[in-house]
């Protein structure tokens, strides 16, 4: 069984830019575009730590609004951070999962802007018996073009006591044949109870969640799975982080969209604003995954005269008058350092690893808080099977009678994955053979634990035995494997994050370093809400003023939540 080695693969795009970027080379291709100002207008220069979503977007965004030359310094040798695409074999791994949906018109804006809306239908949309789909009149046809955005179906279920439940949870029939007539009593007594009594100061997720859920529900769909994926114990993790990702949702929330949607009342655009995040029935995705969308700004960014730099580490920052003068990398190849000026930088690099490369310039008892910030690692887990062992019970049809799922919680407590996704069903273009199932399993860990140090081909039996034993798949049906492993994709809000506000208010005192994306600012982010802060940011630089309230309250406010 062929194996990826580790998670530093190849990364797929569509132009020569991915073979040029891994030599480490500045990747110029095409006529130059145009994004604003002529490199010869510009006499200042932006250094941005990280060509994840949130450094390219303020690059793009410099070039159109701005005299800046923005110059990227990336530490790995692709773009796109976690919002990349990874290939095996040309099987396209999405890691961790990205809808591309955002309650801020101006990122799908943004969004489609950069990449058109599909004029035609996909692959799995032309098979015999499929619906009509929604398409953009004048659209790209993806058949025969890949800078195209794709608009799909939703489906999110929950996996547990080896059947499937709605996500979010609902009170359906199916809720109540899975669970049975007492557990659903003792879940509508637990939730009328905490009605009337609820907790009332919220100091942890735990009584977040009870007083949302009720105890019963609380214990039966939430407890052990956010134990699994932060892997402390819900009463360890501040309520701020509920009130982050899952302000919106409810059980209120969730009859609210049932009602709505039986009387066809519900959000039926690609933008559905007025929907909670988690109850969203469509979404746009590029066809070949989220990583192509970054890989195609990053082509615009170059070709518009930015600057990319591969495999660069930042590992000093240079000071002067309380102001950054100048960032030092060292090459992940050939060990060189080099001094990179500028007038402006922005920082999406884990607050943790800026804090060592400030050193001393940071004051001891700010700079140990920062050092001492957690996070959560992440492992995925590529499985290419002939076939899955569950099929379609749904109304919706699939090809080959596929499950339609994007995503599948797994809250089994006798395995450790955590999610699962069925990559056909993001894209059909995200598998190389179509009449193969390609999926993708999901483990929270600690870099350096037991999960983490596993060999990839341990890895892969353990994601193998694990869904043949919950009754997912069949050994036999295993065509292939890989696995990657993913550092610091979870800021995390417990141990020294209750000292944050030292951090945030230290670095606001910095005045030309932007704190943007969610490693940047330790925030749990989406790629929209990591984006939507590299345009505040650069709204402030155009507008020439600076205001760090601003940038911050960015995923603070309620339209801007992702329910989770």
């Amino acid at each position: 069984m062929g194996i990826q080695e580790g998670w530093r693969g190849r990364i797929y795009c569509t132009t020569d830019f991915a073979e040029t970027a891994m030599k480490g080379r500045n990747p110029i291709f095409g006529a130059e575009a145009s994004l604003g100002k002529t490199m010869e207008m510009r006499s200042k220069r932006a250094i941005i730590i990280g060509a994840g979503p949130a450094g390219l977007t303020a690059a793009k965004e410099l070039l159109e609004r701005t005299d800046f030359q923005p110059v990227l310094l990336e530490a790995e040798a692709f773009v796109g951070g976690i919002s990349r695409t990874s290939v095996y074999k040309g099987n396209r791994i999405d890691v961790g999962g990205h809808r591309f949906f955002s309650k801020s018109d101006r990122v799908m804006e943004w969004w489609r802007k950069n990449m058109p809306l599909q004029g035609a239908a996909a692959q799995d949309q032309l098979l015999p018996g499929m619906p009509t789909p929604v398409v953009e009149p004048g659209g790209p046809d993806p058949e025969k073009e890949d800078r195209v955005l794709l608009i799909r179906q939703r489906l999110s279920r929950i996996y547990y006591l080896r059947s499937f439940f709605d996500y979010p949870v609902s009170l359906g029939w199916n809720t109540v044949r899975n669970l049975g007539l007492v557990r659903m009593m003792r879940i509508g007594m637990g939730y009328l109870r905490v009605r009337l009594r609820p907790i009332a100061h919220e100091r942890n997720l735990e009584q977040f969640f009870i007083n949302r859920f009720g105890r019963s529900l609380y214990r039966t769909f939430f407890k052990d799975y956010t134990e699994k994926v932060w892997g402390v114990a819900c009463d360890q993790i501040p309520a701020e982080w509920g009130a982050q990702r899952i302000k919106g949702i409810s059980i209120a929330a969730t009859l609210r969209h049932a009602v709505k949607k039986m009387l066809g009342t519900g959000g039926k655009s690609v933008g559905q604003k007025e929907v909670e995040t988690s109850l969203i029935e469509q979404f746009l995705y590029p066809k070949l995954g989220p990583g192509q969308m970054w890989e195609c700004v990053a082509g615009d960014v170059v070709r518009a005269g930015g600057e990319l730099h591969f495999q660069e580490q930042v590992v000093r920052i240079e000071m002067s008058g309380g102001a950054i003068v100048s960032v030092v990398t060292r090459h992940a190849e050939s060990g060189q350092e080099r001094v990179w000026h500028g007038d402006l930088f922005f920082s999406t690099m884990a607050i943790k690893d800026l804090a060592e490369a400030l050193g001393s310039q940071m004051p001891d008892s700010v700079a140990q808080v920062a050092r001492n910030l957690p996070y959560r690692d992440f492992i995925t887990v590529g499985l290419l099977l002939e076939r899955l062992r569950i099929s379609n019970r749904t109304a919706r049809i699939t090809p080959d009678n596929r499950i339609p799922d994007n995503w599948i919680y797994i809250q089994e407590p006798d395995v450790k994955v955590g999610r699962l996704q069925v990559f056909n069903n993001w894209s059909p273009y995200m598998v190389a053979d179509p009449s193969k199932t390609w999926i993708g399993l999901e483990y929270f860990v600690n870099e350096g634990d037991d999960l983490w140090n596993m060999s990839d081909d341990e890895l892969v039996a353990l994601g193998i035995g694990e869904l043949e034993k919950i009754g997912i798949i069949d050994r036999s049906a295993v065509v292939d494997g890989c696995a990657y492993r993913i550092r610091k994709a979870y800021p995390s809000y417990f141990g020294s994050y209750a000292q944050f506000d030292d951090v945030r208010h230290w670095l606001d005192t910095v005045p030309n370093l932007y704190c943007i994306g969610r490693n940047g600012m330790h925030r749990y982010n989406n790629q929209d809400h990591s984006m939507l802060t590299a345009m505040v940011a650069v709204d402030q630089i155009a507008a020439g003023r600076r205001d760090n309230d601003a940038l911050w309250q960015v995923n603070a406010e309620k339209e801007y939540h992702e329910s989770r």
